[in-house]
């Protein structure tokens, strides 16, 4: 069976959509998936993103999975992979109706957004941009899911605002190269809903 993931990401840009495909394959290989890798589809925007899982799954031709940033923090305490949190939470924030035939585990969600995972690895972004980073200016790695999207992203812009110019953070264009550099096990140990789906690709993927 292939396993195929529906991201969020990449915008209108064909350049984009392989820089996004290339990030996350990157990331998943290092979760160590290198011989069971599924197919990675980069969707642009967020409805398409849904628009696109609801056709493959209603088609059955494999198995897919959704994943989307959450935007908002998620409310709840499972996080296991067979919990209903991430259809929960897009029922109540997008009013995203759950497939009839879709098992919990299909639906992902970045909490609160992929800046987020690449905060949550302090040391990534510093082998990243240097000595140019202004540490003090990143978001602490507790609880950094409750921060919202729009100061993550800010936050990472500020600091990284001395690295010089074209050379600051930027969605998308630094983005997916940062997302290939981290580190899972950082992220799997301060990000509850990165761990799941890491959880879930285990189960998957080794099925």
């Amino acid at each position: 069976m292939t396993i195929t993931i529906y991201v969020e990401g990449g915008g209108d840009s064909k350049e984009l959509h392989s820089r996004c495909r290339e990030g996350f394959r990157k990331l998943i290989e290092k979760c160590g998936f290198q011989g069971s890798m599924p197919k990675i589809i980069a969707c642009g925007g967020r409805s398409q993103t849904f628009e696109m899982f609801q056709i493959a799954n209603s088609n059955q031709n494999g198995d897919a999975i959704l994943l989307v940033d959450s935007e908002e923090p998620v409310s709840g305490d499972d996080f296991t992979p067979n919990s209903s949190i991430g259809w929960d939470h897009l029922g109540n924030t997008d009013h995203w109706s759950r497939p009839a035939n879709a098992r919990n585990n299909q639906a992902q969600i970045m909490t609160t957004c992929m800046e987020s995972w690449i905060m949550a690895d302090h040391q990534a972004i510093r082998n990243f941009y240097g000595s140019c980073v202004h540490e003090t200016s990143l978001f602490p790695v507790q609880n950094l899911e409750t921060r919202l999207r729009h100061d993550v992203q800010s936050q990472l812009v500020h600091a990284t605002a001395n690295c010089g110019v074209n050379r600051g953070y930027k969605k998308g264009e630094h983005s997916f190269k940062l997302l290939s550099s981290l580190n899972p096990d950082t992220l799997s140990n301060h990000l509850k809903n990165f761990h799941r789906f890491r959880q879930t690709l285990g189960e998957v993927l080794t099925d």
